[in-house]
């Protein structure tokens, strides 16, 4: 491109150093002064274009070789030409434009002079420009230009500009880079302009500093997450950029997969990109898809702006846009977001989320959901159903940090029992009929042993539409103290220094009713208030080394300040239900002493066997406990049909926020075991080493027995295990065994299952459970890189707001699972079945009822090849005998876009949709859309 030759270079570095030489020695005749008195001639100096002085070589010892510098001393002349050759082809020569005069320091130097001047050039820069080549720099003073070569760099304010080769002309102002091709043809080097942060990749850069414009060909440049490609652009010096035929995509590969193409665009640095009539391409193919106009933000942090709607196709609901609505930001603390759905045949829905935060105080969020939905004909009664609906939510997190010793927290989920029915698709929030809120404050002081919790709750069950809040709820706590401990606080030498005594008291406001019945009088006629205190005092002896005997006394009290009376009605036959008014006093006292400890069995096998040895571990209780009646009137009998033996004992307080007392006096024994049971495997690769095998993590039972009871002195017998084989699967059971006899009409009697000559038995299996899940999936690919980035994210100080974008995050993962998959996986299983029975009395105590629960849930996905995903999620009705709620899914991977297919088969709410879309943030809302949706009635 130049007309000199590079292979000529060394001769003009030769007379590039005579001529700098030359300069050197005459500097005495340029200046009017002395040069060490610093005093600068203008009308005698270069008027080169940068800035008032050029510094040729900025050379220090730190840059000249030892022996460079030596030789200088001798021949100056020869060794400054050596200089100049050396360090262009070794030392990565700097040509520096500054205010200081460069020296050549030697050991006869003393001090550093520094060139002073009074008046600036008129044609000067406002800021210095620092340029330098890793191969070399040529000068040609007559022409007022210069060349770089090879990673060139010029600096100047915030702009660096970097290329294979740049070439500056004073007389116009421009610096030129270009790139250049290699002997294989390949363009290397290419021109790179950074601006206000902003990177821009081009053939050709031309920029004036004068003016501070550039005009750029055939560029790339990163806003955001998107990337512009234009034939040329201009950029002015206000930083604002003009395109011309434009290409923008969030595709980052050379030859895109889609992109919109714009004649001409304008963009704002860091704010946005506005284009006039774009067309959509993909893969270079034109689509049918024209906009009128684009705006694509670029900024960073918070934007307002409008969330475009979904198009859906709803039999249903008819024509409708989905999650159209306004994004507002109102600074660093808060936002507010707005979102809409509307369709055809009458319904409609509206949201709104606005999230607040605090760096290192709080974040939450709020979420207001209503919705009007309207279905079938309202000509056919039948048909036609109206629902009227709403769903609010909080959450809120306060930073440990931000005021130590005080928390506050709230999880807030309420909504009505049809919202989740016509207005949530998602598999795991559709199968939930359990919603549950709390709110708690605590407040701990330091040094000192008490704490308060304040708090609020609610539950609720969608499918019988019962609710329960509790407001308020309160608990003071104690510590245990130990008062004849030794003042050190450290050795524990006496028996009595281990006395500890503790206290607490709680309260209970809590109210039961139907959804229906919500703000009505019937609500707050359920009402209950509670309070109970608790005085443990305990301590542990060590007895005979392997033993721990451990005495206890607890003193309680509960207060009531409202009864439950039932009473047979024989008129309707049935049992009706009143509740009477005033303070009710419950008191408890008990005392015991347990011994507990712990034994060890080994077997040990041959050494030829893959298994080297079992251990089993079993840690035995046993105590004893005395506890009076002191609450005989809190009991009655209950006469609930017409026979004359239809009668029961009942409670007043069964309803009541914290229980009935226990029946009568309780002198006797408590009893109970838990085992362990571990595996040693001998290693096939080691003789010498082995593995440790969990066959049982812990089963065992428990029980009592009442010796100053007239009947039913043994009590019932719980049992449980549980073990996690393999580390693959996790499997739990618990159940309770009745040691009595039931008479014919289901009522137990005072004798053992095991007496009367039926044989032996050890009692009737009242409830049980039985629980089993594991999971399955391949070998994630990029596992490590996983771990290091979660990692990173763990032990980096995140902004305040991540919580509640996590949450939201899930939301969107749940309700559009096709569109969040991981590809590094092939495939994934997880099951898990749960089996649940129970034997007891129906609520009119007129007979027995067993009740069996039972469910099998699976999700899993496999990929097809490494770009397609097919995943499901289900469970099997074993009371219907057919598949539970069900959705599936086919993803699609295409690098930039990503393609979901979703389908629920079959039930009340089937549904069909297929969505592409970009999978940058920028433009995940701009899908290509198809759904269906029907109702099978």
């Amino acid at each position: 491109m130049y007309p000199y030759n590079k292979n000529n270079l060394k001769k003009y570095y030769r007379q590039l150093s005579l001529l700098l030489f030359a300069i050197f020695l005459g500097l005495p005749f340029i200046f009017s002064d002395s040069f060490g008195n610093g005093k600068l001639n203008r009308a005698h100096t270069f008027n080169i274009f940068f800035t008032d002085t050029i510094t040729p070589g900025t050379i220090t010892k730190d840059t000249i070789p030892k022996s460079k510098i030596d030789s200088l001393k001798k021949d100056s002349l020869l060794s400054q030409s050596e200089i100049f050759e050396d360090s262009i082809s070794k030392i990565k020569p700097v040509l520096e434009i500054s205010d200081t005069t460069p020296i050549i320091e030697d050991s006869s130097l003393t001090r550093v002079d520094t060139v002073h001047y009074y008046r600036l050039s008129p044609d000067s820069l406002d800021s210095r420009v620092t340029f330098r080549a890793k191969d070399s720099i040529v000068m040609y003073f007559k022409k007022k230009k210069f060349y770089l070569y090879n990673d060139a760099e010029t600096n100047y304010k915030d702009l660096k500009l970097t290329a294979a080769q740049m070439n500056f002309s004073q007389e116009t102002g421009t610096m030129e880079a270009i790139n250049v091709t290699d002997s294989t043809g390949k363009k290397i080097g290419q021109p790179v302009f950074v601006s206000g942060g902003q990177e821009t990749k081009s053939d050709t850069i031309r920029y004036n500093f004068e003016s501070q414009k550039a005009k750029i060909y055939e560029t790339k440049a990163i806003y955001g997450e998107g990337f512009v490609a234009s034939e040329q652009i201009k950029k002015m010096s206000d930083d604002v950029i003009f395109g011309f035929k434009n290409g923008y995509t969030t595709c980052n590969l050379d030859t895109p997969h889609f992109a919109f193409r714009a004649k001409k665009i304008k963009v704002i640095t860091n704010k946005l990109i506005v284009s006039g009539p774009a067309n959509l391409e993909i893969e270079g193919i034109p689509t049918p898809l024209f906009i009128p106009f684009a705006i694509f933000p670029i900024t960073q942090g918070q934007s307002s702006g409008i969330l475009p709607p979904q198009y859906v196709v709803n039999a249903m609901k008819g024509i409708g846009l989905e999650n159209g609505g306004y994004y507002l930001g109102l600074g660093e603390y808060l936002d507010v977001t707005v979102r809409g759905n509307v369709y055809s045949y009458g319904s409609w829905g509206l949201s709104m989320n606005p999230t607040y935060r605090k760096r290192y105080k709080y974040n939450g969020g709020f979420t207001v959901s209503l919705s009007n939905t309207r279905t079938g004909d309202p000509a056919v009664k039948q048909d036609f159903v109206k629902s009227k609906d709403f769903a609010v939510t909080w959450n809120h997190s306060m930073d440990s940090k931000a005021r130590p010793g005080t928390n506050f927290n709230a999880s807030v989920n309420v909504r009505t029992s049809s919202y989740n029915q016509y207005n949530v698709t998602d598999y795991q929030t559709r199968l939930t009929n359990t919603l549950s809120s709390s709110i708690s404050y605590s407040k701990s002081w330091a040094g000192k042993p008490y704490n308060l919790t304040l708090s609020a709750g609610h539950s609720q069950n969608t499918s019988t539409r019962e609710m329960t809040i509790s407001l308020p709820q309160a608990t003071f706590t104690v510590n245990t103290l130990y008062p004849f401990q030794s003042k050190d606080g450290v050795t524990q030498n006496k028996w009595y220094e281990k006395l500890g005594i503790g206290y607490s008291v709680n309260m209970t406001n809590r109210t039961r009713f139907t959804d229906s019945l919500f703000g009505k009088q019937e609500m707050f006629d359920n009402l209950q208030t509670g309070f109970q205190h608790q005085v443990p005092i305990s301590f542990s002896i060590p007895v005979l080394k392997n033993f721990t005997l451990s005495p206890s006394v607890s003193y309680g009290e509960r207060w009531y300040t409202k009864r439950t009376v039932r009473s047979y009605n024989e008129s309707l036959n049935k049992v009706d239900t009143a509740y009477e008014g005033g303070f009710y006093a419950i008191r408890n006292v008990s005392t015991g002493i347990s011994l507990s400890t712990a034994l060890y069995g080994m077997y040990a096998f041959k050494k030829n066997m893959k298994v080297d040895r079992i251990r089993h571990v079993m840690r035995p209780t046993v105590s004893l406990s005395y506890t009076p009646d002191l609450n005989r009137g809190a009991f009655y009998n209950l006469r609930y049909d017409t026979a004359a033996s239809a009668v029961t004992r009942v409670s007043y307080y069964d309803d009541a926020v914290y229980g009935a007392p226990s029946y009568g006096t309780f002198a006797g024994l408590s009893f109970g075991l838990d085992n362990n049971l571990e595996m040693r495997v001998r290693s096939d690769k080691d003789s010498t080493g082995s593995k440790k095998i969990k066959l049982l993590d812990g089963f065992g039972f428990n029980g009592s027995y009442n010796l100053v009871a007239d009947s039913f002195q043994l009590s019932t017998i719980q049992l449980y295990a549980r073990t996690n084989l393999f580390d693959k699967l996790n499997i739990s059971f618990n159940g309770t065994i009745d040691p009595y006899q039931l008479d014919s009409l289901g009522r137990r009697i005072d004798k053992y299952t095991w007496q009367g000559g039926q044989g032996f038995k050890v009692g009737r299996l009242t409830n049980a459970g039985v629980s089993l899940s594991t999971s399955f999936q391949s070998g994630d690919k990029k596992s490590k890189q996983k771990e290091q980035m979660k990692d990173q994210i763990e032990n980096t100080e995140s902004n305040d707001a991540m919580l509640e974008a996590q949450r939201r995050q899930m939301e969107m993962i749940r309700a559009n699972p096709g569109e969040y998959v991981d590809f590094d996986i092939p495939w994934r299983l997880d099951l898990s079945y749960s089996l649940q029975f129970n034997r007891g009395r129906t609520s009119d105590y007129r007979r027995d009822t067993t009740i069996f629960t039972q469910s099998l849930n699976f999700n899993g996905d496999f990929s097809l090849t490494p770009k397609w995903k097919v995943g499901m999620t289900s469970g099997y009705d074993f009371r219907n005998h057919e598949l539970t709620y069900t959705t599936m899914y086919i993803t699609r991977d295409m690098h930039c876009w990503q393609m979901s297919i979703n389908l629920v088969p079959f039930g009340s709410y089937r549904q069909f949709s297929i969505t592409i879309n970009p999978k940058a943030g920028i433009l995940r809302d701009l899908r290509i859309n198809r759904t269906r949706q029907f109702m099978d009635y």
